[in-house]
């Protein structure tokens, strides 16, 4: 019930008849339905639309049937096994994603889509006909046949006819098929598909999918796009995508869709400068891994030439302490490449939670240009054991209390009953800033403890944390701070660490009543990767705890 009280009552509803739904549903009669006659293209796009993503795989390791999703290669053959059994579903999802068209010559992506098509059929447990994939295949379809190799397919009248009776089908299909039982960047994807296929053609058909895809963005965009520009959700890697769809909606050259997107483009790009840690890689909040989307500086420069017509510009971001406070998230940067954020901020939307961590008041560093103090990152969704790790209280800079997570964080996508940010007090400066509050998540907890920190931070080179536990009955505490691989422990004494890291070394000075270990912990930057590092553990106990460490030497 900590679970499902939170839902929606319509979300309730959808969940039921998504279950039911297999049980009655025959795809094969959906299939023959007879498509529309192929009305035209009517794009006029403002500029070249942009690769979804960095493109990993290579043309001749495509064309071998070699490819690689989240760090994992498989042997998929070509054309490819488009059910591939040995692999995960996730990376199933990114073969019928069709990112990699983008690489292909026109002659490659026609072969590799007439392939699919005839070998992928519309059928119940299809992976490929999945709501999400099918949303995100539906806008790589467009962007590459319809932009990028416009005039080729165009003039290819035998192809033309196929393709088009295949993304009929896929639109019809993905338009009854809405994960509004997800709801968040899932119903937005499948929302901004049907928009954006809506805008490219012309016809009765197309006017109707963008009708039904605006209709579910207009309600959505102000929803899943706070005041501050963060996605709701709060993941790092997720608010690129939701900046790359709103880019793609304004680029399509459809005034309603241009309009729709125009103000959010501008908050959401804005925001995810704050996001980027000196290295041009983003920063690790909830489910978040590097190189998955675009990389975030290329994606604001898109944004930029995007709006450069309408003399709107991106703002830059100074050296200076910064706040997304909608979100929750607050930090400060610096020309030298020092950044560090804090994550005071809820675990997201109560009612969809999947992409949450148990990281209240956890933080990232880089001194230098280098990362030094790290969060979890993601591995997996699939793998149990890596994917709790990865969510735990454990795996961030924060306190745990009595071996347990903020909040209840259960099976791949859930959380039970959960912790909220209180009290939140932010203080920038001239010198720095302070970040101030408490969280309740550990109130679930015999004696009723709470954890209250205070984050200072000085531009002269110091960070300060306190940490304050009170509970009515004895706890055990723990506070940690994650090294990155690369850096080095060069000496501990009692207290006191020294940490060396590519740029220099600094101090890391703990106080107050506590011991002070040194943990065997994992950082996980990339989907499928898992890197050894080291956590420094300082723990207390007593029914009243402080404790403090300060990081100098930057």
């Amino acid at each position: 019930m900590a679970t499902v009280g939170h839902l929606r009552k319509d979300q309730v509803a959808s969940q039921i008849r998504s279950r039911l739904r297999p049980l009655f549903e025959k795809p094969e009669k959906f299939e023959r339905r007879i498509s529309q006659h192929f009305c035209g293209c009517r794009w006029n796009p403002r500029i070249e639309f942009l690769p979804p993503g960095p493109q990993n795989n290579s043309v001749a390791n495509i064309l071998e049937g070699r490819l690689s999703f989240l760090n994992r290669g498989s042997s998929v053959g070509w054309p490819p096994d488009w059910n591939g059994p040995d692999v995960p579903r996730l990376w199933l999802y990114n073969l019928h994603y069709f990112e990699y068209l983008w690489a292909l010559d026109y002659e490659q992506a026609k072969e590799l889509i007439l392939a699919w098509i005839k070998n992928h059929p519309l059928r119940q447990g299809q992976v490929g006909w999945e709501p999400y994939p099918t949303s995100l295949r539906l806008m790589n379809l467009c962007g590459v046949f319809f932009s990028k190799h416009r005039a080729k397919t165009e003039a290819d009248p035998s192809f033309l006819n196929r393709l088009w009776g295949s993304i009929c089908l896929q639109v019809e299909w993905l338009s009854e098929h809405l994960e509004t039982h997800l709801c968040g960047n899932h119903l937005f994807e499948n929302a901004a598909a049907l928009a954006v296929v809506g805008s490219c053609f012309s016809g009765s058909a197309a006017e109707h999918w963008l009708r039904l895809g605006s209709s579910i963005l207009e309600k959505e965009i102000p929803e899943q796009i706070l005041s501050d520009g963060m996605h709701f959700e709060l993941s790092s890697m997720y608010h690129s995508r939701i900046t790359y769809l709103l880019a793609m909606l304004y680029n399509t050259g459809c005034s309603q869709l241009s309009e729709l997107a125009r103000k959010p483009l501008i908050r959401t790009a804005e925001a995810l400068t704050y996001l980027i840690h000196p290295d041009g890689g983003i920063a690790l909040l909830n489910d978040s891994a590097l190189a998955i989307y675009n990389n975030p500086q290329r994606l604001i420069t898109y944004v930029r030439e995007l709006l450069a017509e309408n003399s709107e510009t991106i703002c830059e971001v100074k050296a200076d302490p910064f706040a997304l406070p909608k979100a929750g998230y607050y930090g400060f940067r610096d020309d030298t490449g020092t950044y560090i954020i804090c994550d005071a901020a809820p675990i997201g939307p109560d009612y969809i939670p999947g992409h949450a961590h148990a990281d209240i008041f956890s933080f990232e560093l880089s001194m230098n240009g280098h990362r030094v103090i790290v969060d979890s990152g993601v591995y997996d969704y699939e793998q149990s054991s890596t994917r709790k790790y990865c969510r735990s209280t454990r795996a961030h800079n924060t306190v745990e209390i009595a071996g347990q997570d903020q909040c209840e964080m259960w099976a791949a996508f859930r959380v039970g009953r959960r912790g909220y940010p209180q009290d939140i007090q932010w203080l920038p400066s001239n010198d720095g800033f302070c970040l101030s509050g408490w969280h309740d998540g550990y109130r679930r907890l015999k004696g009723s403890p709470i954890h209250n920190r205070e984050f200072h931070w000085s531009k002269s080179g110091r960070l300060a944390i306190r940490d304050r536990t009170t509970s009515s009955k004895s706890q055990n505490v723990v506070s940690r701070l994650h090294l990155h691989p690369n850096c080095s422990i060069e000496q501990k004494e009692s207290k006191v660490v020294r940490v060396s890291y590519p740029q220099g070394n600094f101090r890391i000075i703990f106080s107050d009543k506590g011991e002070l270990s040194i943990e065997d912990s994992y950082y996980c930057p990339k989907f499928g990767v898992m890197i050894p590092n080291k956590a420094l553990a300082y723990a207390s106990s007593g029914c009243t705890t402080e404790m403090q460490c300060q990081i100098e030497g930057f």
